[in-house]
């Protein structure tokens, strides 16, 4: 089985119970009534990004649906948590990409996508024999993987919140969601 297509979501719950509030989370991310499975993180090849909306007209309550989840939770008030899934997508549409999670605690929304866009582009960097300096700041590598002409494609969906002011649970997703086979 080799999905052809997929859909970024992200979703936040907040809940006085951890589970509930990750549920919440999956219903503000339209995925909950999936039966969700984790899977590593690659690309498939010949794959085509379409909407949110698109993607979960194609899927069925109940269906098993694979997916590439970041989930991040806090109890603690006013902390700052994010939760992101960056992606990188080569020229060649016969070759994989990479999928990328990241969960963070202090960073916001732009620092942890970025982060995690980084992740997955250095990943399909390293594969596709792009030499590069991982000590250089993301915009410079960015800039050099697509002059490469390898890479096509670098994106990132990411949800950060800050910890509930009373205490309640807050969980954050992010999720590149496989349609199809």
């Amino acid at each position: 089985m080799v999905p052809q297509k997929v859909f970024l979501t992200k979703g936040v719950g907040v809940h006085k119970e951890q589970l509930t509030s990750f549920e919440m989370a999956l219903r503000d991310a339209g995925i909950a009534s999936f039966n969700l499975v984790s899977v590593s993180s690659i690309y498939p090849p010949n794959c085509k990004r379409v909407s949110k909306e698109e993607g979960l007209a194609l899927l069925r309550p109940g269906e098993i649906v694979y997916c590439v989840m970041a989930r991040n939770s806090t109890n603690e008030p006013n902390r700052l948590i994010a939760s992101s899934v960056g992606l990188a997508v080569p020229v060649d549409p016969n070759a994989h990409g990479y999928i990328s999670e990241h969960h963070s605690f202090g960073k916001t929304g732009d620092k942890a996508g970025e982060y995690a866009e980084d992740l997955a582009a250095s990943m399909l960097a390293s594969i596709l024999g792009i030499e590069f300096n991982a000590e250089q700041a993301w915009d410079e590598r960015e800039q050099l993987f697509k002059m490469s002409g390898k890479i096509v494609r670098t994106t990132n969906t990411t949800q950060s919140a800050e910890g509930h002011k009373d205490g309640f649970w807050t969980t954050v997703i992010s999720a590149v969601v496989f349609v199809g086979s």
